[in-house]
């Protein structure tokens, strides 16, 4: 059972999730450089921090007739977001805060995102940015649903909406071993919420860069951090929902809970370099007339195990 409360808990989810978001972008950058044909070296690896200095030295752009407000509140809205998932997801017996409504926290946190990055879009009073910014609403209305449904199989699977409950439903058989297709579901959604790889369609280079067109210095630094901690924490709130949370033989549970946060965000980064860029129309197409009915299906299947009990 996870234990809730524990002072130190505060400051070091965040902190944690930032380690495991500069690890997935190193890990990035060494399998763009492997698919180049170049060397794999420490520098290249962690080349992407080295601009981190540049942009908060950089001089922020000056436009027309921005909204600041609401464009500096999206900005900062979507690392904010990612940081506050964290908090209701177990890392081995520890939990910042063990609500018991944890998958709806996790889940409207997500949905935060998407105000953040639709006002990213709009602050800046500019054409592409307002357009990257229309598009991740158009991508989270296709892949939210699925989403939604992969977070219900696992809460219906164990009656409860509390993160906990559903690590400990798990004992003796985690839910990715009988629910496959919402485990996929699951880390499919990661990958679009954190608007990576083939769904970065509001950083498209048709529309120069969607809401990063228009971004410099801190602004842009704090939205493609958010990218990344965002990919960090659906990793992570993987474990709990799907591979038994810290169980496992032989390690402590925060051992188990750090290997298996790894081994997903492992496989996250690997998968951006894998997957085929769809349309977006074609990816709304085969979200609501595929994705979406398979989901409702498989979130049946817990319904009637928890029936029949």
């Amino acid at each position: 059972m996870a234990e809730a409360g524990t002072w130190w808990a505060l400051p070091a989810a965040p902190a944690m999730l930032l380690v495991f978001a500069v690890l997935a972008v190193a890990a990035d950058a060494a399998l763009d450089a492997r698919n180049a044909g170049r060397r794999i070296t420490a520098h290249t690896a962690v080349r992407p921090l080295l601009a981190v200095p540049r942009a908060l030295l950089a001089q922020p752009r000056r436009l027309p007739a921005p909204d600041r407000l609401l464009w500096r509140a999206g900005v900062i809205t979507v690392p904010v977001a990612a940081v506050l998932a964290t908090l209701v997801i177990p890392f081995g017996n520890r939990v910042v805060a063990d609500l018991s409504v944890g998958v709806v926290w996790f889940n409207a946190m997500e949905v935060l995102t998407w105000a953040g990055l639709w006002l990213a879009g709009w602050g800046p009073n500019a054409a592409f940015s307002l357009v990257g910014g229309y598009r991740f609403l158009a991508l989270g209305l296709a892949y939210e649903l699925p989403l939604m449904f992969a977070l219900i199989s696992a809460a219906t699977g164990a009656e409860s909406l509390r993160v906990t409950d559903i690590v400990g439903a798990q004992h003796g058989l985690w839910y990715a071993v009988w629910m496959p297709f919402a485990f996929v579901l699951y880390l499919a959604g990661v990958l679009a919420f954190s608007f990576l790889g083939p769904f970065a369609y509001p950083l498209g280079r048709d529309v120069a860069d969607g809401v990063l067109g228009e971004t410099s210095g801190v602004d842009r630094l704090l939205l493609q951090a958010g990218r990344w901690l965002w990919l960090a924490a659906g990793a992570a709130m993987a474990v709990p929902l799907f591979l038994g949370g810290g169980a496992g033989p032989g390690l402590p549970a925060w051992a188990w809970s750090l290997v298996k946060t790894l081994l997903v965000l492992a496989v996250l980064v690997w998968t951006l370099r894998r997957l085929p860029m769809l349309r977006a129309d074609r990816y709304v197409e085969l979200a609501w007339v595929v994705l979406l009915p398979l989901s409702v299906l498989q979130a049946l299947v817990p319904a009637l195990v928890s029936l029949t009990r």
